[in-house]
């Protein structure tokens, strides 16, 4: 509570109801004056940033080593002294695909050391690899030799209507792009739209919970909540495992930093994956046994999703190349 002094004018600012005392009974608002001095403001910057910064911490520390502990916290009511579960999802999930984007590539980077390597291949080689494109067990040589044999076949011998945008896709985007280009806008393109990816999947992740969980112990809200804290774990985890890497490239390569980048990798994404089981554990209140099963048949179920979303995924981002 701040130690502002009270208005004389006893009416809300912000919804017109009287107030009786500090705070408005219909709002919530404190009824002090709303023109405040530099040093006011400078004040309460401060306080707020420490407020924030202490239940930012405080979430980041319990997030990566105690499975469960903000999702039971958060739906047992103490929700002032850490992040709200969207908010934290939101901000880690901007953070981590913004850096990503920002660091190049350490293979790109690299790879400029050897651009003349590369140059040195003859233009002769070099429309040969790009051209011959094999697909439907057929090989084309461009797209004009793919319009020729469509219209000259015999209707029976040719191709669908499918396999035809199929074939001229892929001959489109080979004639357009070398395969160090193609890797490229790939792997933008993947990035970029893995967030989306990611908030498709969640509502899924959070129903197979709820479908192998007590109905009347458990809502879906509160596999949503611990689904959200779960995603936003993997996701600060691989971008603590991301900003590792480009700090260590930073450095000359060394049979040591290559053990140590090799060995914090297995350790993190062993984590990753060992995570679950805890949180799992914790948050459900099972006996072991019962929640290592549930925990390993959700993982299979989470799996063959996965495949199929990124499967579908990687199918929309082919056809949007150009």
């Amino acid at each position: 509570m701040s130690k502002d002094p009270l208005r004389k004018d006893k009416t809300c600012l912000n919804c017109r109801y009287v107030v009786e005392n500090r705070f408005c009974s219909n709002c919530g608002q404190e009824n002090t004056d709303t023109r405040k001095t530099f040093h006011h403001l400078f004040i309460h910057f401060f306080a707020d940033l420490t407020h924030y910064e202490n239940a930012f911490w405080k979430t980041i520390k319990n997030l990566l080593f105690k499975p469960a502990t903000l999702t039971r916290a958060y739906l047992s009511g103490k929700r002032l002294s850490y992040l709200a579960p969207v908010r934290l999802y939101i901000f880690i999930s901007f953070i981590t695909f913004f850096l990503i984007t920002v660091f190049p590539n350490r293979d790109s980077t690299s790879s400029n050391s050897n651009d003349k390597k590369v140059m040195v291949k003859s233009a002769k080689e070099e429309v040969i690899e790009k051209r011959k494109v094999n697909v439907f067990g057929v090989e084309f040589n461009s797209l004009k030799e793919l319009d020729s044999i469509q219209k000259q076949a015999p209707q029976s011998e040719k191709m669908s209507d499918f396999n035809y945008w199929v074939v001229e896709k892929v001959l489109t985007v080979t004639e357009n792009n070398t395969k160090e280009e193609l890797l490229e806008k790939f792997l933008e393109s993947f990035l970029h739209n893995l967030p989306k990816v990611l908030f498709i999947f969640m509502p899924f992740f959070a129903f197979n919970l709820w479908v192998f969980h007590n109905k009347k112990r458990w809502y879906y809200f509160d596999h949503g909540i611990f689904t959200l804290h779960y995603f936003s774990f993997l996701l600060l985890l691989f971008l603590l495992l991301f900003l590792t890497d480009k700090v260590l490239s930073l450095f000359q390569e060394s049979s040591i930093l290559s053990f140590l980048s090799g060995a914090i990798n297995f350790v993190g994404f062993g984590w990753m994956v060992y995570y679950f089981y805890p949180a799992h554990h914790r948050f459900y209140r099972e006996t072991r046994l019962v929640s290592f099963l549930k925990s390993s048949f959700l993982f299979l179920i989470n799996f063959i999703i996965v495949i199929i979303l990124l499967t579908t995924f990687a199918f929309y981002t082919f056809i949007n190349l150009k």
